[in-house]
């Protein structure tokens, strides 16, 4: 198999077909040992990976608006979230999604330089995403034990908060790997399952900001 992951003549599906008729072994020496998608046993590690983390998101949301319910004012004793290191923060997060298609497709290609360039760019958006996130906290005018909203809105940012934290570690291994090497094929598929873990931490973030920031103000 060619480094793009394509079938070489030896492992076409042609050649396999005519060794079962001819009763032939087959040789898979050149077959590769990794793919991209829903060829890759990490491909499916990961979606159900971002389903379960996703389901927590929601019963934390659904608890905050339990919560809610059980009161007759909201937030209880203190002002609404300031919108600004939020609002920033989401911004960050949407224009980095950029980079990280970017870093996705390279990998895809098997473009090492092109992987080394993006995921670079994105560990820097991910460190500059948890600076402000750190403002965030500060700005969130509650403590987490001050009362049930306090509790509530600190677990759903704190919750967010670890995803960034485990991906922009994941980024930064991997951006090492690909500078110092030597790599196997498989890593470049790790890039991509990153990339689409990203997704899932970005659009994870827009209903908690509307649940965090919009909520308490409608």
């Amino acid at each position: 198999m060619s480094e793009e992951g394509h079938l070489t003549p030896q492992g076409s599906p042609h050649g396999t077909a005519q060794a079962r008729r001819d009763g032939a072994a087959l040789d898979v020496r050149d077959m590769a040992s990794y793919g991209f998608g829903p060829r890759s046993l990490m491909w499916w590690g990961t979606l159900g990976l971002m389903g379960i983390e996703g389901m927590v998101f929601a019963l934390a949301i659904v608890t905050y608006f339990f919560l809610r319910s059980h009161v007759d004012h909201w937030p209880m004793s203190t002002p609404p979230p300031d919108l600004l290191w939020g609002t920033l923060n989401t911004l960050i997060l949407l224009v980095c999604m950029w980079p990280n298609h970017l870093a996705k497709r390279a990998a895809e290609r098997l473009d090492r330089r092109g992987v080394q360039l993006w995921l670079s760019v994105c560990l820097a958006f991910g460190c500059l995403f948890l600076g402000v996130r750190w403002f965030e906290f500060g700005a969130l005018n509650v403590g987490w034990d001050t009362d049930a909203y306090g509790s509530i809105v600190w677990m759903l940012l704190a919750l967010h908060t670890f995803h960034l934290i485990t991906d922009t570690w994941d980024t930064a291994v991997l951006d090492v790997l690909f500078f110092t090497g030597p790599l196997e094929g498989r890593r470049y598929v790790d890039v991509s399952e990153n990339a689409m873990y990203w997704y899932f931490v970005v659009f994870s973030w827009l209903p908690i900001y509307a649940v965090i920031y919009l909520a308490p103000r409608g």
